[in-house]
């Protein structure tokens, strides 16, 4: 495994061997505080990040390394015209492993093809966010113990949604996973998804608008928000932001065990009345992240 551009690219066995290295880095950071030392990552944000640019950041100074890189396109020799292979190539002398956000769908696969330095994509455009997924597998892992048998619900934005169609693809090689997917007409996943993923390799799935009637049946709920910059047009925007909002009393008939996800950034499709209850667990999907990036740099850089 020389890159990560999308999360297929990883098996089965590749995802559970990181997982269980993201569990005893959990339990034993001390043994992981040096495994990076003198490694230095890139991070090259073309797209603003909050979570995934610092949690990058964290992992590798928490494995000994060190960071350098940019936040923003502006600040870099993008805004003066360079391609993404020139920053690539240019990068990867100064590196040992470079994690990128661009808001262009395919750029990450463009570097990994430019550089001889392990390629991580930190989400490109609508298309994959492999480590966000790696996060969220991590998370249902330590909330439900299993991948298999368990219904998922997608709720919000599943067109443009790129931790959706990337959960979407990881979750379908587990046995007996049905997903409800939640979302108004205009925000319904792709077809090429539907076609090629879950009708392809007969996963059960329902489509509906409606989120209170689907709720008792989760295992796990993934809440997204309505994201603002993937709309060409600002009025289809305010008209579809709201589509869902949680609030308690949509709780009402959830099971007791339900798990709650959400990528984050939250606008308001979450009340903050939820932040309470214990099936609430998006901000340990924070700290998990940190964690699976720390087990995914160390698997590229084949580190021991």
């Amino acid at each position: 495994m020389k890159h990560l551009i999308d999360i297929m690219e990883l098996t089965v066995e590749e995802i559970d061997e990181m997982i269980a290295v993201a569990k005893d880095i959990i339990e034993n950071p001390d043994d992981y505080a040096e495994k990076c030392k003198r490694k230095k990552l890139a991070t090259l944000f073309f797209e603003p990040s909050t979570r995934t640019r610092l949690s990058f950041e964290a992992a590798m100074y928490e494995l000994g390394g060190n960071v350098i890189g940019f936040s923003e396109a502006q600040s870099s020799s993008a805004a003066k015209g360079e391609s993404v292979a020139d920053t690539i190539r240019t990068v990867g002398a100064y590196a040992d492993i470079i994690a990128m956000r661009h808001p262009k769908e395919g750029a990450p696969l463009v570097a990994s093809r430019k550089t001889i330095v392990p390629i991580i994509n930190a989400g490109d455009g609508g298309h994959n966010h492999p480590t966000q997924t790696l996060t969220d597998l991590l998370t249902i892992s330590r909330e439900k113990g299993r991948f298999d048998n368990l219904t998922i619900g997608l709720c919000g934005d599943l067109k443009f949604g790129r931790t959706v169609h990337s959960l979407i693809s990881a979750m379908s090689r587990y046995e007996n996973v049905k997903f409800v997917l939640i979302s108004p007409d205009e925000l319904k996943i792709p077809e090429y998804l539907k076609e090629e993923v879950l009708i392809r390799n007969n996963i059960e799935f329902i489509e509906t608008a409606d989120l209170e009637e689907a709720m008792p049946q989760l295992d796990v709920l993934y809440m997204t928000r309505v994201q603002r910059e993937r709309f060409f047009n600002e009025q289809d925007y305010l008209r579809l932001k709201d589509s869902y909002i949680l609030t308690p009393d949509k709780l009402e008939n959830a099971k007791e065990d339900l798990s709650i996800l959400h990528p984050l950034p939250r606008v308001n499709e979450i009340s903050t009345a939820i932040d309470d209850d214990p099936r609430a667990v998006y901000f340990e999907q924070v700290l998990n992240g940190k964690y699976i990036r720390m087990a995914l740099i160390l698997k590229l850089l084949e580190v021991k």
